[in-house]
């Protein structure tokens, strides 16, 4: 097939599938037809590795959607068929370009999809109206005149024409379709720009040769100069490390107890104090050894300065998830307490990068593209897990049980608050869970959504 045939399948596809339909399982289906497509459409020279796990990571996310349909599977799903998209044409431009290159191409729409000849095959026009002429118009001529003639001479014959109404919303089709062609124009006739191929080599992972030379950041530093900097800074940014985590150590582990209003605040202002300081510190070690520090023979202490300090923001991410724990210990999981932990996750990875990136002396680049795969990762890790069954299941255990924070704030948990209601003997409670349970599993077959298939309510 063609990339025109690519294109009108998909756009039918949406059509069927969602016309008079909630987003649910069809958007599933349409996930998985996507990633089928494109791993036939790829040529075999493109199917490297990270293709193929993609194309599974495509498959898992839309049946990960289909099961939940929330927004952690939607925001894998839609992130692995661009990936995925990107990956089919393009097997070393650097994902951090997925953006750019898509929003550019939504919004060069009109354009693209007016120059006809780069998506439509190129047909001999005289010769297509010769058929056209001779297979659609002269039998519709004909049958049009022969149908008014039997319509004359029968009532009952024109009565089965003019009798039935077509229950057809036309304007649904008209915006299914006119949405369905525009996701799948720019997914299959996504167009890269030349600069963005130009720039691409300024994302490599390690360094050009010419990068290696020994030379000044700056014309009025020498090299002496710009290295007895980096060692004072850092041995400053060390001690002042090591006063606040003994400060912020003290502030959490050992001050008053506090109310949870007020230990809730201060725990999310220190964890968010935490991540801008991690990004802060990563951000001057790529201001240091963006380039020529990498290769200096005299630079051994400022190395051992850098990763001595990426150890001690090691620390500091460690004692804030201690922290969190704690806080977890005594008052119970929420989607917050979990997403604190998440961005810990993020920052100590980062700081793992870092190292990696002095031992190994790569460039700046090299934490972007790597970072934004562990994002990927994570996204993607995050919409396989039932959180709020997780959430539900754990505070269930506790004495200050909060029904109604589960029954309207957590998803996903009807089978641990019914198990909740059954050991309690709540009928009420249990009333109202089955009646949510049969509003989500009422609409039809493709606007489901697969989890509260499994809940019985009978």
């Amino acid at each position: 097939m063609k990339t025109h045939h690519y294109i009108f399948l998909s756009t039918l596809a949406f059509v069927v599938l969602f016309y008079n339909e909630y987003v649910g399982l069809n958007l599933g289906i349409l996930g998985v037809l996507y990633s089928v497509l494109t791993f036939i459409k790829t040529s075999a020279r493109n199917r490297s590795k990270t293709f193929l796990l993609l194309f599974v990571a495509g498959i898992l996310s839309s049946c990960a959607f289909a099961w939940f349909a929330d927004f952690a599977s939607f925001a894998a799903l839609v992130i692995s068929l661009l990936l995925l998209s990107f990956r089919s044409k393009n097997r070393r431009m650097k994902i951090l370009f997925l953006i750019p290159v898509f929003v550019v191409n939504f919004f060069t729409f009109i354009c693209r999809f007016f120059s006809f000849q780069d998506w439509l095959p190129k047909y001999n026009v005289s010769g297509l109206w010769k058929k056209l002429f001779a297979f659609v118009i002269i039998p519709f001529v004909f049958v049009a005149v022969f149908f008014g003639i039997y319509a004359l001479g029968s009532d009952h014959f024109a009565g089965l024409f003019t009798d039935y109404e077509l229950d057809v919303d036309v304007w649904q089709i008209i915006c299914l379709s006119a949405l369905g062609f525009f996701i799948a124009f720019n997914y299959w006739s996504f167009v890269v720009e030349k600069y963005l191929y130009k720039q691409n080599d300024l994302l490599n992972n390690n360094f050009r040769v010419n990068a290696q030379i020994q030379k000044p950041t700056y014309a009025f530093l020498d090299l002496g100069t710009e290295r007895i900097s980096g060692i004072i800074s850092l041995v400053s940014l060390n001690i002042l490390l090591i006063f606040f985590i003994i400060t912020y150590n003290y502030e959490q582990f050992y001050e008053a107890v506090k109310t949870p209003t007020q230990l809730s605040e201060e725990t999310h202002e220190r964890v968010n104090s935490v991540i801008v300081s991690i990004i802060m510190a990563i951000l001057v070690i790529m201001f240091y050894f963006k380039s020529n520090f990498n290769f200096d023979p005299k630079v051994g202490l400022l190395k051992i300065l850098a990763k001595t300090w990426l150890i001690l923001n090691a620390v500091l991410v460690l004692s804030a998830f201690l922290k969190n724990t704690e806080y977890i210990t005594n008052y119970g999981f929420t989607y917050k307490r979990l997403g604190v932990d998440a961005f810990l996750l993020l920052a100590l990875i980062g700081l793992v990068l870092t190292f990696y990136k002095i031992q190994f002396k790569k460039t700046n680049a090299f934490l972007f593209n790597s970072m934004s795969w562990y994002f990927y990762g994570i996204i993607l890790a995050c919409s396989f897990i039932n959180w709020g069954g997780i959430v539900t299941s754990s505070n269930m255990k506790r004495s200050d049980f909060d029904v109604s924070y589960h029954l309207k704030d957590a998803n996903f948990n009807e089978k641990y608050l019914l198990k909740y209601a059954e050991e309690k003997n709540d009928l009420k409670l249990k009333k109202e869970i089955l009646e949510q349970v049969k509003a989500e599993k009422s609409p039809t077959i493709l606007s489901k959504i697969l989890y509260y298939e499994t809940i019985k309510t009978k």
